[in-house]
């Protein structure tokens, strides 16, 4: 099971539709195929060697220790449940998650919500057609949405990510100094 890391302030929230059964199994996100972690280091929003991200019990100290911690990045699914495919979700299953998502969002006020993939963003949204990148804001928030981390070149998605690191970093230093103004 994925516990899931949420917090008050938190710099980035990455929402996902499902778990994998192997990422389930280990407990920690997308750790089936471990290319977000590798995205994320390289994006600059982790500092971790690539072999303790590869190392299944050292990536699960990472995230139980100090993605919340150390680097301010929570987690959270639409659905709880593992499936190999999303294909296997069965209609109305994430409504449960999308209260829980619209809560979290409202009460611990994340710098930045970012969707992953498509499908996630438009079963929150309960909409088909959607662009890459910026969104409207929910509760204030500013939303993201980055492509899939499996699928496609990763310069791509860590571009994205540099992104939202940048955005998180400017949006903290208005919050330390409302005379700053965010561009």
């Amino acid at each position: 099971m994925i516990a899931y890391k949420t917090s008050k302030g938190a710099r980035i929230l990455f929402v996902g539709i499902n778990p994998h059964p192997g990422s389930y199994r280990r407990g920690v996100p997308f750790s089936n195929n471990k290319m977000f972690w590798y995205l994320l280091n390289r994006a600059g929003l982790l500092h971790e060697t690539e072999s303790d991200l590869k190392n299944d019990q050292s990536l699960k100290a990472i995230y139980d220790k100090k993605f919340l911690s150390e680097y301010g990045l929570n987690f959270v699914n639409l659905v709880d449940r593992p499936t190999v495919d999303v294909t296997m979700l069965k209609k109305g299953e994430a409504e449960a998650g999308i209260r829980r998502l619209s809560k979290i969002i409202r009460s611990y006020k994340p710098r930045v919500v970012c969707f992953i993939g498509k499908i996630a963003f438009n079963t929150f949204y309960r909409i088909r057609k959607c662009d890459w990148g910026w969104q409207k804001a929910i509760e204030g928030v500013p939303v993201y949405l980055m492509r899939f981390p499996i699928r496609g070149p990763a310069s791509v998605r860590v571009k994205e990510l540099k992104e939202l690191k940048r955005a998180s970093g400017r949006l903290a230093r208005a919050e330390s100094n409302p005379a700053c103004i965010i561009k």
